[in-house]
């Protein structure tokens, strides 16, 4: 008998090793995004979120400030742990974004903040059709590191390098995933939903030097590597804290992002 398919990519089981990790590094979202997101969304008191791929629940939190009732999902035993005591008033429940233990027509809006790249995009969609009430809509939101900084592209090409026989998600080419997965998945006929819209916003995440190690080592491709390779990874960076003009000597380090923000509608 042929063994059932994985839950998720192979790739995920490195958010249970580095799920602390990832709590401690990375970004927030700003809130100009989430009220945008309300807006669009029409999301308030009396409306429910479900916040798919939720991780440790940092976008959980931030979607706060909607007043909304709120409910995660999320694969990842470790993730859901650290979830667990960062937002212990919202639950999070074990599924998938193309198996979400919740009822036909429970949300009103469905997001997914730094995840949607992991589904499979068609049966995840009809997924999220199934969960949303009518009129529902769906919100993805990406924050993306400005490699126009160069320590940044160069933080970028450390992670890529240690990380060449991983996934080939690549933060910077956000764009492409928009033009060859997204708008195509959105607009094809019988999608369920209308076209994305897009619109995008910027943030710095400020921080001490050891955070933004963490933050290299919070990549689910350097998480599955080996120790020994981990702290290859983590040595280049250091070295490249160290040296760069930009960040040498300093306790403190801002750099700058963009958050990407996309939605539709059912239909």
């Amino acid at each position: 008998m042929p063994s059932a398919a994985p839950r998720t990519h192979p790739d995920v089981r490195g958010f249970e090793r580095a799920a602390e990790v990832y709590e401690r590094a990375r970004p927030e979202y700003p809130a100009t995004a989430v009220r945008h997101l309300g807006r669009v969304l029409r999301l308030g008191p009396s409306r429910t979120i479900v916040d798919l791929g939720s991780g440790t629940g940092k976008f959980t939190r931030a979607l706060a400030a909607l007043r909304a009732a709120r409910v995660a999902v999320e694969p990842t035993g470790g993730m859901r742990a650290v979830f667990k005591r960062m937002v212990p008033d919202v639950p999070v429940l074990d599924g998938t974004a193309e198996a979400m233990p919740l009822p036909d027509g429970f949300a009103d809006a469905v997001v997914s903040a730094q995840a949607f790249h992991w589904f499979r995009v068609r049966p995840a969609l009809r997924e999220v059709r199934r969960v949303l009430r009518p009129g529902g809509g769906v919100g993805l939101v990406w924050n993306t590191r400005d490699d126009s900084v160069r320590w940044s592209r160069q933080l970028t090409e450390i992670v890529e390098t240690a990380g060449r026989s991983r996934r080939p998600w690549r933060e910077r080419t956000a764009g492409s995933y928009w033009r060859t997965v997204l708008r195509p998945a959105f607009s094809r006929k019988g999608s369920g939903f209308t076209s994305l819209r897009y619109r995008a916003f910027r943030q710095v995440q400020c921080g001490t030097p050891a955070m933004f190690v963490d933050r290299a080592l919070s990549v689910s491709k350097i998480a599955v590597l080996p120790l020994r390779e981990r702290r290859a990874v983590a040595t280049a960076v250091r070295e490249l804290l160290a040296a760069d003009p930009e960040t040498r000597g300093r306790s403190r380090i801002r750099l700058p992002y963009r958050t990407d923000v996309y939605w539709a509608y059912a239909r």
